[in-house]
């Protein structure tokens, strides 16, 4: 049994406060080859496909296409906010290396 990602409170806040500006679109998180370390995040608005892992909290949506899914089995999705910029982030116990800017990883 696979153990889906979660996703924390604050990431299903920051998209209720960007509600509007995103247009009815769920974030997708998705994994695609590519990146210093071998794979990388790709974080997207996007509407949800019929396959899609749907994770609801808050009134919001955030999607996983069934290809991702196994990639981020067990990770965290959350948003944080630091000097250098805001942004979501994912947390992916499955990563054996990651790059410095936080999208790239190698398993």
């Amino acid at each position: 049994m696979t153990l889906p990602p979660a996703v924390t409170p604050r990431a299903f806040d920051r998209l209720a406060e960007i509600g509007a500006a995103r247009q009815g679109k769920a974030l997708r998180i998705a994994v695609e080859g590519g990146g210093c370390s071998g794979f990388q995040y790709r974080i997207t608005l996007d509407d949800p496909a019929a396959d899609d892992l749907v994770l609801r909290g808050a009134g919001e949506a955030v999607v996983v296409d069934p290809v991702s899914l196994p990639f981020l089995e067990g990770a965290t999705i959350t948003f944080s906010e630091e000097l250098i910029g805001a942004r979501f982030l994912v947390d992916n116990p499955n990563a054996s290396a990651s790059c410095g800017c936080g999208t790239s990883f190698a398993l």
